[in-house]
């Protein structure tokens, strides 16, 4: 069965809240959807010389730390503003190099990608602690590729939505039940499509994705979906957010008013790295097979 964990919250406050932004730039056209030309290039451009400034300038008003999860694409191209990101004290997790499918990818490949990305995240002084796959994905060799290379905690799956859980390995077998092992020392902080901003707003017309829905409508459900967090016992509401889709003038005006609202009814504004460290049982979990780990 999955083993999830309550958060240990600060005294008065009701829910954890994650504002994670996954800064793709170009690298989501590039990667994801294999768009090469200017035209999607902007786009990521805007992200970056845009987007990006006008989040940290938010996020700076409110005195929220955050977590931005990087691809080392967008660290090679946008250098300067991603050491700013740094520079502003937000939590960075590894987030590919030019978000790639994993499940494309042989275990060597793979690994090529991890290293890439770490080594982009070194030169701009960062060593992550966590790891967002890039449009939430795991291969079959994902999982024990982040134990090999000692991460503490991941952002991709979504196998719960309002408590951390620690990741079993599965079997998936067509014409028979699933088969689960023994859960990982990796503990999953599960992200939703429903609490993502690009879905509903970016326009991609070779794709087929419409996007450009009514941002009310967007945040009516956020806002439902966090108040049922709140209304829970140590639980915490994780923001997926993409500095060229929320930077919009349109989006951000929004997403500060909801920021007012979650500040007024006890939200504590946080990084994945302290959620993972304020789940109960995080450093003495014990595996189903009786050994213990930290």
């Amino acid at each position: 069965m999955q083993i999830s964990g309550k958060l240990r919250l600060p005294e008065g406050k009701r829910v954890a809240v994650n504002i994670g932004c996954d800064f793709d730039a170009a690298s989501v056209w590039l990667g994801t959807y294999k768009l090469f030309s200017p035209a999607y290039m902007s786009r990521g451009e805007f992200g970056a010389a845009v987007g990006t400034p006008r989040l940290l300038r938010l996020f700076e008003k409110y005195d929220i730390q955050t977590s931005w999860c990087i691809p080392g694409h967008t660290i090679d191209t946008y250098t300067d503003i991603c050491k700013e990101v740094v520079a502003k004290g937000h939590e960075i997790c590894h987030h590919g190099y030019a978000h790639e499918n994993v499940t494309e990818l042989t275990y060597d490949e793979e690994k090529t990608v991890m290293e890439k990305g770490l080594e982009a995240l070194q030169r701009i002084g960062v060593t992550p602690r966590g790891y967002r796959s890039p449009a939430w994905d795991f291969s079959e060799n994902t999982l024990s590729i982040l134990e090999e290379y000692g991460f503490n905690y991941d952002s991709s799956l979504m196998g719960n939505d309002f408590y951390p859980y620690w990741i079993r390995p599965v079997k998936v077998n067509a014409d028979k039940g699933n088969v689960y092992g023994p859960p990982s020392k990796i503990l999953e902080i599960p992200v939703s499509w429903y609490l993502d901003d690009f879905p509903t707003q970016e326009f991609v017309g070779d794709q087929g994705e419409d996007g450009l829905r009514c941002v009310h409508e967007v945040f009516e459900r956020w806002k439902s979906t966090y108040d049922y967090a709140c209304k829970l016992d140590g639980a915490c509401f994780i923001l997926t957010l993409h500095p060229q889709t929320s930077g919009r003038a349109h989006f951000i005006k929004e997403l500060e008013r909801f920021i007012q609202y979650m500040e007024s009814t006890g939200a504590w504004f946080t990084t994945l790295g302290n959620i993972y460290h304020s789940t109960e049982n995080t450093r003495d979990f014990i595996r189903v097979d009786g050994s213990a780990f930290v």
